[in-house]
């Protein structure tokens, strides 16, 4: 997000790093790790997926502290190994970011809600949604989930960002909709279309290590 902790006061800052913390174990809590002990595939990907949202989130592009720009990549990974690790993973990337200087501590609880949190439960949901309609096509797997739902997942962190910059006191509401909201829409084509593009190569060459594809629907 690029948000610096003189921009927010103390008291939000701690309040979201609790709320963090308590999305942190529930996907601790939830996550199969019987499952991650036992399939080797799944330990690459979950190690894969921090490595690679780390690097990915060092491009962004911004006009105003906190108004940044980049490929948030969290639906791809959801899709990938469900909602327990996507947010696990991504909140381990997010370290290795503060870790590299690249974000403030304090800030950790902001970002991996913002970045993490909110995106994978958004795709998990649209996942979910698709599920129950029944498809048997696999290509509502893909353009449902895949692409739509990067673009949602984008799409309500980014608003959730604004709301929180809004209550924060950061920006006026007139700033955020000038420097951010109309840019809104631009953002969702880039995040829906890299998504969609990891999902559909995995689906094709790797669906196996596609946790919340079910193959025999669309087979």
């Amino acid at each position: 997000m690029g948000l610096t902790p003189d921009l927010v006061g103390a008291g939000w800052l701690w309040l979201m790093n609790l709320v963090l913390v308590i999305v942190v174990g529930l996907s601790i809590w939830h996550a199969d790790w019987a499952q991650l002990a036992v399939e080797r595939s799944l330990q690459h990907s979950v190690f894969a997926a921090a490595v690679l949202l780390m690097l990915v989130w060092q491009m962004r592009a911004g006009l105003s502290p906190g108004l940044t720009i980049h490929i948030f990549g969290i639906t791809a990974v959801t899709l990938m190994l469900g909602w327990a690790f996507a947010i696990l993973a991504g909140t381990v990337a997010l370290v290795f970011m503060v870790i590299l200087g690249k974000e403030s501590l304090i800030m950790l609880g902001v970002n991996g809600i913002i970045t993490v949190a909110i995106p994978a439960f958004v795709s998990y949901g649209i996942m979910l949604w698709e599920r129950s309609r029944g498809f048997r096509n696999f290509f509502a797997y893909l353009f449902v989930c895949g692409f739509f739902g990067a673009a949602i997942a984008v799409a309500s962190a980014g608003l959730c960002m604004v709301f929180l910059l809004w209550v924060f006191g950061v920006y006026d509401w007139e700033t955020l909709v000038h420097e951010y909201v109309r840019y809104l829409p631009l953002i969702m084509l880039p995040e829906a279309f890299v998504n969609g593009t990891v999902t559909s190569g995995l689906m094709v060459f790797h669906p196996q290590r596609l946790l919340t594809l079910d193959e025999s629907r669309y087979l």
